[in-house]
């Protein structure tokens, strides 16, 4: 049960293009023919939607004035999510053209943009009260740079949240054994959440906990109320593998011990 994701560009057999240039070659295109949210970040309306009221059901608010990094801020959607609770915002995307467009979309909300890569952050050590770091991850062809370096730019006591894809999601492991199949690369990095779990806890952070996010393709949107209602969170939350096979994507939350 996968929503509409962007696809990577073609690839020539001849002309591969690595996964990662592919991906920021598609995210330039984005913000070039598109200027809504969704549309800049690669996701359908529907999609970007249904996550952003899944981190809204999970998250837990901040104190005003504290620091805030939004890595991979995409259109700006969560950095003036967190400028709206009163949080002082550095968002942070490698697309210069995204950066100018979701300033743009900023509406007045005090945050400051910069271009920068997620795995090479150019911020000094625990200069963050908490980070954000979503829609990201499979865009990327490993979590564990970006993740270490959200670990050293976080201070003690700080909080990050973190989503992927969830690669034991049934609707996920079928499309990737039909690209197997059809002898198709990688065009997304799906991700299992125990090893972003473990790779969170070997780069120091702690109490990890799990949120499991079942979003439906667009045309099935009708019933994308029933899967977020409260029973069926219950019921995710407290019946794991439930939650591994049926949900799309998942976010983590994680502390850096103080």
């Amino acid at each position: 049960m996968s929503p509409k994701t962007p696809e990577a560009p073609s690839r020539s057999p001849r002309t591969p293009i690595p996964f990662e240039s592919a991906w920021r070659r598609r995210f330039e295109e984005f913000a070039a023919l598109r200027d809504d949210d969704a549309g800049i970040a690669g996701w359908s309306v529907s999609g970007l939607e249904a996550r952003l009221r899944h981190f809204l059901a999970c998250w837990e608010g901040l104190t005003p004035e504290t620091l805030w990094l939004d890595a991979g801020c995409g259109a700006g959607t969560y950095s003036r999510l967190l400028a709206s609770e009163g949080a002082q915002v550095v968002a942070v995307d490698y697309s210069p053209l995204t950066i100018r467009k979701a300033r743009a979309r900023s509406n007045g909300a005090h945050c400051a943009w910069v271009v920068s890569d997620v795995r090479r952050l150019p911020f000094r050590t625990a200069q963050f009260d908490g980070a954000l770091c979503l829609g990201v991850l499979q865009a990327l062809s490993a979590s564990t740079p970006a993740v270490h370096e959200l670990a050293r730019a976080v201070r003690p006591g700080g909080a990050v949240w973190i989503d992927a894809l969830n690669g034991w999601c049934l609707a996920n492991l079928w499309a990737r054994l039909k690209r197997l199949a059809q002898g198709k690369p990688m065009h997304l990095r799906y991700e299992s959440p125990w090893t972003l779990r473990r790779t969170l806890r070997e780069a120091g952070f702690e109490n990890v906990r799990l949120h499991w996010m079942p979003i439906l393709p667009a045309r099935w949107q009708r019933w994308q109320a029933a899967v977020e209602h409260p029973v069926i969170r219950f019921l995710l939350r407290w019946i794991p593998p439930l939650g591994l096979a049926v949900s799309h994507a998942f976010l983590v939350r994680a502390e850096k011990p103080t």
